[in-house]
């Protein structure tokens, strides 16, 4: 998939409020959810629906699910960090990433944060050692 496509489509997300469980543009979303957002804006329709699920606490992080799907879903993509890739990230030092977002530049990207609702960000030197996956959109069939 075409970077710049990605990075149009992710764009169109800022200012969302963050809404657990939800993937509707401008009215709310989560992380997961503005994934799925951006995946209907570049394919159309969704893969899969998408369970209900918790929004994990401490002592819930073991939960492979997140890395699962991507694994499934999306393409792994190894070294530097590019623009138009999809990260995942390990929070409060968890083993599985809980938590994802879609690179816009090298060193910034665009996520759904409680609080703050979507919004783009530096990946910062305490951001990028929580990396713990870098994916790439698949090109159309």
């Amino acid at each position: 998939m075409r970077p710049e496509l990605v990075v149009k489509a992710a764009r169109a997300w800022l200012g969302t409020p963050y809404r657990h469980q939800a993937s509707t543009l401008g009215a709310g979303c989560d992380c997961l959810g503005l994934l799925r957002g951006v995946w209907r804006a570049l394919y159309g329709d969704e893969p899969v629906a998408v369970p209900p699920y918790r929004m994990e606490r401490r002592g819930q992080e073991r939960d492979p699910a997140l890395r699962m799907a991507a694994e499934r879903f999306l393409i792994a993509d190894e070294g530097e960090p590019q623009t138009g890739q999809v990260v995942l990230f390990r929070l409060g030092g968890a083993p599985e990433p809980r938590h994802c977002g879609i690179l816009i530049a090298p060193a910034r990207f665009i996520h759904a944060q409680e609080h703050l609702g979507v919004v783009e960000a530096n990946l910062t030197p305490g951001w990028a050692k929580r990396v713990s996956g870098r994916y790439r959109f698949p090109n159309p069939t």
